[in-house]
């Protein structure tokens, strides 16, 4: 039985320390703003401009004016604080974010991430995944284990174009929570009733 989108915020969550800086990416990781326990005191961070993300809004409370980096509607808490994309990649690029947590398409062994193209496929942007990876304290993967084929998307090597070499900390997904040493993923914790055999992964690339 694996994780659900809400269940796998709650893993990524037991990584975040108190009065913690938070950088979520667009897709699954914003599902963690609602998941946030408030005595945690973290402060969630979009790079479009704002400090003090706290969930959805309500249908009486919504702002088409109040948004996150992926353009949907957000709610803030108590003392939050708005601000320039200059200041917002200031923020980035000079260390001052404890954690960011990206989807991906791809992780390796060698902690790569492959996260903002496919070849041949519409390109959108890479937006700042590139800078989060390298600005941020810890990184941390919120992703489906499969690809729509069937593989799983953790390699001993990344195909796609890499958004950041040796960046990834942890990967978090619905099997289970995983660790790239720089030889193989060791698995810290897997979903209840998930084996190993279920990550349908070469065995040299798993470690306990």
């Amino acid at each position: 039985m694996s994780w659900t989108n809400e269940q796998m915020a709650d893993e990524v969550i037991t990584f975040f320390k108190p009065y913690s800086s938070v950088n979520l990416g667009i897709g699954m990781p914003t599902v963690i703003a609602e998941r946030m326990p408030a005595d945690l005191n973290v402060m969630i961070h979009s790079e479009n401009g704002v400090l003090g993300v706290s969930g959805r809004p309500k249908k009486d409370s919504v702002s088409p004016t109040l948004i996150n980096a992926g353009k949907e509607t957000v709610q803030i808490g108590p003392a939050a604080s708005f601000f320039d994309s200059a200041m917002s990649f200031g923020m980035i690029r000079g260390g001052h974010i404890d954690y960011c947590v990206l989807g991906g398409m791809e992780v390796d062994v060698e902690r790569g991430l492959a996260n903002w193209m496919v070849p041949g496929k519409k390109i959108t942007g890479m937006g700042g995944a590139m800078d989060l990876v390298n600005g941020s304290k810890q990184v941390i993967i919120m992703m489906n284990h499969f690809s729509k084929d069937g593989t799983a998307k953790l390699l001993k090597k990344c195909v796609l174009p890499l958004t950041g070499k040796e960046v990834v900390d942890i990967v978090v997904t619905e099997m289970g929570v995983f660790k790239p040493t720089g030889s193989s993923f060791k698995a810290l914790k897997l979903a209840p009733g998930v084996s190993l055999g279920d990550l349908k992964m070469d065995s040299s690339l798993l470690s306990n």
